[in-house]
């Protein structure tokens, strides 16, 4: 273990902060908080493939951040509940790049539960398969073949650290997330992955926004939903991929098994 994990004091900040040869994989990473992550990892150096469901948007998102930043970034489509295609992303990442450092395990769904005593299970099963499952596997085949180590960076929510009405599968699948970024860190230190988490609160994308339309068509006004937090503002998908940079650096070295909430404050109240 001593081998990978090590003092970092005499290095600069430059040098902590590059990611520079290391390849990185986004699942669901052509939108939202998985685009601004991209954006970030392929700033700091890294090579990146986009994998996602939609590939054409995934396609459109790698061109446009490879021609901001001069990183390579590919696309590649992929459904975290089937593991076979996180294999053929996983030998992408080989194949192109060369090694398999950074993996982020963004891809998610979050509808609305309603009330638990009327979700039916068909809603829980697909909840849990993406999210709880799709999330094992990802972290799972991204360790077999992290040869000298490496970051697996999972998404969780601050729901998975409370609780709240209307979102019991959410909550359950988000705590699940928790839970397995614990239980795999002890098991893959010995390997030199870190594995940690960030649990955003209410951040302003698209999926957020459809979420929201019913309350849009009642007349409430979500703006004052998405800004009400101690910062004054809502979340936006770069204060969540800055976070996730930090932890995918030697910046956080020492850091694994953590949930880091990136909230704005929410849980403080």
């Amino acid at each position: 273990m001593g081998s990978y994990f090590k003092d970092h004091t005499s290095r600069s900040i430059e040098e902590l902060v590059s990611l520079k040869g290391k390849c990185s994989v986004v699942t669901g990473g052509a939108s939202g908080i998985g685009a601004g992550i991209v954006k970030r990892l392929a700033e700091a150096g890294s090579s990146v493939v986009v994998a996602d469901l939609n590939l054409e948007q995934a396609e459109n998102t790698s061109k446009e951040i490879s021609e901001i930043t001069g990183a390579k970034v590919i696309a590649r489509k992929a459904d975290v509940s089937d593991s076979l295609s996180l294999v053929e992303v996983v030998e992408t990442c080989r194949k192109d790049f060369g090694s398999l450092d950074i993996w982020v395990n963004n891809a998610g769904i979050f509808p609305t539960t309603g009330p638990a005593i009327e979700a039916k299970d068909s809603f829980v099963d697909k909840m849990l398969e993406v999210n709880v499952r799709g999330t094992f596997a990802g972290s799972r085949e991204a360790a077999l073949h992290m040869d000298s180590g490496g970051v697996i960076i999972n998404l969780a929510s601050t729901q998975g650290l409370t609780g709240g009405p209307g979102i019991s599968a959410y909550t359950a699948s988000k705590h699940a997330v928790v839970g397995l970024t614990k239980s795999l860190a002890i098991e893959l230190a010995p390997k030199g992955i870190r594995v940690v988490a960030v649990a955003p609160g209410v951040i302003d994308t698209p999926g957020v926004q459809d979420q929201l339309e019913p309350l849009k068509e009642a007349g409430i006004d979500i703006s004052t939903i998405t800004s009400n937090s101690l910062m004054g503002r809502a979340g936006v998908p770069d204060d969540i991929a800055r976070v996730v940079l930090f932890l995918a650096s030697d910046l956080a070295d020492w850091i694994t098994g953590a949930t880091i909430p990136v909230d704005a404050g929410k849980l403080a109240g």
